[in-house]
């Protein structure tokens, strides 16, 4: 099916063209004749599905209209992320189609770690499109910099990592300040209750579309765990690093002093690392991320930032020196791996005291590892263990799929469905 039977201008389907998009992707199929016409949108895909084209190339469209284009006296479409990195992502993808299109598009890319005083510069006259952080969008806000009152299309991209990072009362005090008259869109690799609450609270007869991972868009990713003690877990992957000589690992810890401390640990050994989080300033962290996709540093250390947004291409290994907090982050870290028809490897350290919480990651996701031992690092403090085995079939190895010792287990802190309750609740208050 080509781009031109979705209701796409002949100047949208020529840049699609030209950025190498031959043919729509199932989210970008279902999506873009949705939002053509104007409708909210609920869409669950995974990463790498073509989400971002999929409302990129409609909002473009709309404003190819001379008549909306020429007034910028404020916001026209506003697209918040989570992080910096997927916003400098989107804000590319952007500039990368609308730069073949005979209308001119401004967009502006916003994003905390860097002086202010370039983006207010950039946003004097307002812009067609902005994409966004919410804590950057809100001081420019509070700077008189733009306004909300004339956004006519609100994107979400990985709402629910908005809210795993702590966005949810700058998320509340943005969407209070847009009009209520407004197209709404949410694209997220995953959608549980908690976004869904959120989702009946300001979409509008949405249309959902959810697109099912299919045999040939699966990435290829071998899934291990190794059973380790928990202080050997800097000299295991030391070894595993020397002895199969890859060229880059993606290693995901709980902490920014656990980035900083495994990063300097592997430089001693000489084994060029950096760590990546979000004390780094936003010159580091690109730079940091230059150089590991140039192949000049071959380990990065990182929180959770990392395991969305990050698109690096031909990344061998995936290494969770620490176990992630849910099972949804467990497929975004290994995801960073087997992207674009690659394969790769997925690491699970596995001590004493994270072993249930690996148990749970398995259950959830439907899959069932068995677990490895390497010579001159067995435990001493594991004992025999009977991993949760996956249903028939699962559990092969190619599935969907810390430093302080439990593995970043979820505690008594409000839950995701308890902030989008009264996101809702403040929303149905205005």
């Amino acid at each position: 099916m080509p781009f031109s039977t979705l209701g796409l201008s002949p100047a949208l389907v020529g840049a699609a063209k030209a950025l190498g998009y031959m043919e729509p992707t199932p989210i970008q199929v279902q999506a873009i004749p949705t939002i053509l016409k104007g409708g909210d949108v609920l869409g669950l895909a995974q990463t790498g599905s073509g989400k971002t084209a999929a409302f990129c190339l409609p909002l473009l469209q709309a404003l190819q209209n001379p008549t909306r284009a020429s007034s910028r006296s404020s916001i026209k479409t506003l697209i918040l992320v989570p992080t910096r990195e997927l916003a400098v992502q989107v804000g590319d993808a952007i500039h990368g189609i609308s730069q073949h299109l005979p209308v001119a598009v401004k967009t502006t890319v916003v994003f905390g770690g860097v002086s202010i005083n370039p983006q207010m510069m950039g946003l004097r006259g307002g812009a067609d499109i902005v994409v966004a952080t919410p804590g950057r969008l809100l001081d420019l806000i509070d700077h008189n910099a733009l306004n909300l009152a004339n956004v006519s299309t609100l994107v979400l991209d990985e709402a629910d990592r908005l809210l795993d990072l702590g966005f949810s009362d700058e998320l509340t005090r943005i969407l209070t300040l847009l009009p209520p008259q407004r197209q709404s869109l949410f694209f997220s690799a995953t959608f549980d209750s908690s976004v869904q609450a959120l989702a009946d609270a300001l979409l509008r007869n949405p249309a959902r579309i959810e697109i099912a991972a299919s045999p040939k868009t699966t990435p290829q990713i071998a899934q291990r765990a190794i059973e380790v003690d928990s202080n050997r877990r800097t000299q295991l992957l030391r070894h595993l690093i020397q002895q199969h000589k890859w060229p880059r690992v993606l290693v995901f810890v709980a902490t920014k002093h656990a980035a900083e401390i495994v990063a300097d640990k592997l430089r001693k050994a000489n084994i060029w690392a950096e760590p990546f989080h979000g004390m780094l300033s936003q010159g580091k962290r690109t730079q940091v991320l230059t150089d590991f996709k140039g192949n000049r540093v071959q380990v990065v250390v990182a929180t959770d930032l990392a395991a969305r947004g990050l698109d690096i291409a031909e990344l061998p290994v995936v290494v969770n020196y620490d176990l992630p907090r849910s099972s949804d982050d467990y497929l975004h870290r290994i995801g960073r791996t087997a992207r674009a028809g690659e394969k790769g490897v997925a690491i699970s350290f596995i001590s004493r005291d994270t072993a249930a919480h690996f148990d749970l990651i398995e259950k959830r996701n439907a899959i069932g590892l068995a677990r490895e031992r390497v010579a001159d690092f067995e435990p001493a403090e594991i004992s025999d263990h009977a991993p949760h085995r996956a249903p028939d079939g699962i559990g092969n190895g190619n599935n969907h799929g810390n430093g302080n010792g439990n593995g970043g287990v979820k505690g008594n802190r409000p839950n995701k469905k308890d902030k989008l309750r009264a996101i809702a609740a403040q929303l149905a208050a205005k």
